[in-house]
């Protein structure tokens, strides 16, 4: 019985391990199949899938370079911020991704079908960024959920500072998200939270500031997650770039402006023609740009009267008023019209070709020669002598103090202005110039626009000895320094323009001058200029005998108050050009704003060198 016992359970043992080594066998059969299917049938396919799989190469954004004032102070600078962003491939629901997220951070139901439609627009393994400005609670709250929240990730990046606000926004610009017509074939530009120049310096010097793209090879997980970085090509920082902007000037300026409803300011070196300060009210904050802002402060910046998008100071284009009469001056001096000693009489208006034509002074000023009637600003004798020279001799001298046309400016937002003459008035309006619209020309008003830019260098060139100095203001681009263009000598007669700016000295500081009340005290200080007046909706005939005046107007119909000027007297070095817009009065409104900021230039002396 024994024996039998023991052949059954060999038996028995045979068979089961005769089964299990079948089952084995079959099985490896089936693997080494498979293997074999996918090594040499798939194989090319699966190793590439492996590789990419393993290794992400990704583009690192550079860092946007600096922008600075002369002496080195910060205009524009970079913070770090913190994002969210999605890879679109890597997850399987776009939209209920964000939902989740959604509940997690403050994310409005705009900024999710704007993420949903650039998705559908570019390539999946672009990343997008949700939301950029992170502060560290929600950034702590997204890391946790992240297992959460397939295909996105937290990303370090920059974003543009401003720390001078609203006091350079119209001058260094501000930067913002990139348009994809802006995109071109920088792939840089894909990347999430790169933004562009919009306006301003940002804007003109945006490709040196922008810098150059890196690289990093990173290894990754099978749920796309980074393990570790195998190598880094850094980038490289744009360039620095420096201006001739004076910071603690430009601030005080804007502040000043800031006490006007609308005003725009220009000091430049009348030698050099570098710019010291440049500014527009009212003006913005530009981090709001980068840091973004809501619908109700948008539509704010949009419906206000004074424009605060746009700056003035170079795209404001106002009838120069009576700050024009130096160019009539001058061009009836050139041309022999007239001398020191010509005498015009003012009774108040000036009679032509059965038009009357009235001065500011309705009584009239009496006897006039050049020198009193720059000083008083009479009308009447501008009109008289612009009869005689006639508007295309106007015009050119015009050209020659750089009025109508624009400079080779950075900020691109310049406008020309516009000085015409017969030419431009056949050609536009297919119609001839008549005497009358030379008259209204002599003192600054008909179809003459000129920005404060414009007027701050016609000042320069009157008062520098005539060279024709051009505005600048970019010092330097990273080592490269900026020469400033050494203006050619015009070609005036030194006399003539000693005599115009005696009557710019008289106008702030002799006693009948009309800007008496706003000169500058110190004498080693004093200032020269001349008032203006633009008007910008004519008071009727039975306006004026009903006794209206310009403040019983509205606002908008109010006249342009304008001054030019320059400091010290005795050696002018700063031109000033200052538009209160509505302001009334050149006298009144703008000649004030120009004093103290003249007095305020010469103290901090821009020249100067910052220990």
């Amino acid at each position: 019985m024994g024996f039998d016992s023991n052949t059954d359970r060999a038996k028995k043992f045979t068979r089961r391990a005769f089964v299990i080594g079948a089952g084995q066998g079959l099985l490896l059969s089936v693997l080494g199949g498979r293997l074999a299917w996918l090594q040499v049938a798939q194989g090319e396919k699966y190793k590439s899938l492996a590789e990419n799989n393993r290794i992400n190469v990704k583009m690192l954004a550079p860092s946007r370079g600096h922008i600075l004032d002369r002496f080195g102070e910060v205009l524009a600078t970079n913070e770090q911020d913190f994002r969210v962003v999605v890879v679109p491939e890597q997850t399987d629901d776009l939209e209920s991704a964000l939902r989740q997220l959604q509940k997690l951070i403050s994310l409005d139901e705009k900024n999710i079908k704007k993420i949903l439609k650039e998705a559908g627009k570019q390539a999946k393994f672009i990343p997008l960024e949700i939301k950029n400005n992170l502060d560290w609670e929600d950034v702590a709250k997204v890391e946790v959920s992240l297992p959460d929240l397939p295909g996105m990730a937290i990303d370090v990046g920059e974003i543009r500072h401003y720390p001078l606000k609203e006091a350079t926004a119209h001058l260094v610009g501000y930067v913002a998200a990139v348009n994809k017509s802006e995109i071109g074939d920088d792939p840089v530009l894909t990347l999430p939270g790169v933004r562009i120049g919009k306006t301003g310096i940002e804007k003109a010097c945006d490709q040196k500031l922008r810098g150059k793209s890196g690289s990093a090879e990173v290894e990754v997980n099978v749920a796309g997650r980074e393990v570790r970085e195998l190598q880094r090509d850094q980038s490289q920082q744009g360039e620095h770039i420096k201006l001739t902007i004076d910071a603690a000037l430009q601030a005080y300026v804007q502040e000043r402006l800031s006490q006007e409803r609308s005003a725009s300011a220009v000091i430049m070196d009348v030698h050099t023609g570098a710019i010291y300060a440049l500014s527009s009210h009212p003006s913005f904050d530009p981090n709001m740009f980068t840091r973004g802002m809501d619908v109700q402060t948008w539509e704010e910046l949009l419906s206000n009267p004074g424009h605060p998008l746009n700056n003035k100071a170079v795209a404001g284009q106002y009838p120069p008023g009576s700050t024009f009469k130096m160019v009539t001056a001058l061009a009836a001096l050139k041309y022999g019209m007239i001398n020191e000693n010509t005498i015009v009489h003012c009774p108040g208006h000036y009679e032509y070709g059965g038009d009357r034509f009235h001065c500011w002074k309705t009584w009239g000023h009496g006897p006039m020669n050049l020198l009193t009637a720059l000083e008083q600003s009479c009308d009447t004798y501008f009109y008289k002598i612009s009869t005689e020279i006639g508007i295309d001799r106007i015009a050119e001298m015009a050209h020659l103090l750089g009025l109508g046309s624009k400079y080779d400016f950075a900020l691109k937002e310049e406008r020309p202005g516009l000085m015409p003459d017969k030419k431009w008035k056949l050609g536009h309006f297919g119609d001839s110039w008549r005497p009358g619209e030379t008259i209204v020309a002599s003192i600054g008003q008909g179809y003459i626009q000129a920005t404060p830019l414009q007027l701050a260098v016609m000042t320069s060139r009157l008062v520098n000895g005539g060279y024709a100095v051009e505005p600048w203001i970019i010092e330097a681009i990273g080592n490269g320094i900026q020469p400033a263009k050494k203006g050619e000598k015009i070609g005036f007669h030194k006399w003539h323009l000693n005599l115009v700016k005696r009557g710019m000295d008289r106008v702030v500081n002799s006693e009948k001058g009309t800007a008496l009340a706003a000169r500058i005290m110190e004498s080693n200080m004093a200032m020269g200029g001349k008032t203006g007046t633009a008007q910008v909706r004519r008071i009727s005939k039975k306006q004026r005998q009903e006794g209206t005046k310009q403040e019983d107007l509205p606002w908008k119909f109010r006249h342009h108050a304008l001054f030019v000027g320059y400091a010290p007297v005795k050696d002018p070095r700063y031109a000033c050009a200052v538009v209160v817009e509505h302001g009334g009065s050149g006298s009144g409104s703008a000649a004030p704003v120009a004093r103290d900021l003249l007095y305020q230039t010469q103290k901090q002396n821009p020249l100067r060198v910052r220990g």
